[in-house]
């Protein structure tokens, strides 16, 4: 069985700060909205050093420490202004297939702490200020005590197969010709197996079994963590939700349309079934 990678080993997360880890040679995650400002390559974008930084005229709104990267410290910012020549601001999704996993996975990572700071600005029960925590990466409000964590929304993604078919769809929103697998979040009072079968049923119209786990991926659009599955079909014909999926069918290895790539979990899922048969 294919392995799907886990977080790198190189990465230590940690939220205490010390001033000596904000030297030149410290990675900067900056973002422009939703765009991570890098540098402007060839190839790969690469991430910008704190030296770098200072050659872009960017205001900090604000900087969160998220720890090191093969002992090299690593931050994320939230910024405002224009990028300067020699760098660009690009979407995470134009990262995907185009830098290592672990960069995405840094990158994805700092993107949800500039949110989840930002968004608890203040308390969601008295309305005071919220404060950092002292010893855990957290916003305390010190009126009525109310701690908010990163948040984190739990979600499936499932590849629903009939012998050598795969059932593939493609979300309304999406542009014509792309297809991948169904995904939905779980909702509260769920099990992640009861979220399988309701949501495979909802967009579709089919019942599933034999659910088989194969792994996980952290995916900051704009906060989820995506939990893999392979599922039979087992009955019913397909139905596609109104508003939801466009088109939903059954394809082969030979007949496949345009699909993820094997860097997001969707486009592994797909693959590990072609290496399977």
């Amino acid at each position: 069985m294919l392995m799907w990678p886990n977080e790198p080993d190189e990465f230590v997360p940690n939220h205490e700060m010390q001033p000596e880890f904000d030297h030149g040679d410290a990675w900067y995650f900056p973002f422009i909205g939703n765009d991570l400002v890098c540098k402007r390559e060839q190839g790969a974008p690469e991430p910008i050093t704190a030296d770098d930084f200072r050659w872009i005229d960017l205001e900090i709104e604000h900087k969160h420490f998220l720890g090191h990267y093969a002992n090299r410290p690593c931050f994320a910012l939230r910024v405002r202004g224009q990028t300067s020549e020699g760098f660009q601001a690009v979407g995470l999704r134009g990262l995907l297939g185009r830098t290592s996993q672990s960069l995405f996975y840094l990158a994805g990572r700092a993107l949800q702490v500039v949110d989840w700071s930002e968004n608890h600005q203040f308390c969601g029960r008295c309305g005071s200020p919220m404060q950092d925590h002292t010893s855990d990466r957290a916003k305390h409000c010190g009126s009525c005590g109310l701690i908010n964590y990163p948040r984190l929304s739990p979600s499936i993604i499932v590849l629903v197969t009939r012998g050598e078919e795969m059932l593939l769809a493609r979300n309304a929103n999406w542009p014509s010709g792309m297809y991948s697998t169904l995904a939905g979040f779980v909702e509260a009072g769920e099990s992640i197996e009861q979220t399988v079968h309701r949501e495979v049923m909802e967009e579709v119209g089919l019942k599933v079994t034999n659910l088989r786990y194969f792994g996980s991926q952290s995916w900051p659009f704009p906060n989820s963590l995506m939990l893999g599955f392979h599922a039979d079909y087992d009955s019913g014909d397909i139905k596609c939700q109104p508003g939801e999926i466009a088109d939903a069918q059954w394809f082969t290895k030979d007949t496949l349309p345009q699909t993820p790539p094997k860097t997001a979990i969707s486009g592994w899922l797909i693959h590990e079934f072609i290496s399977q048969i």
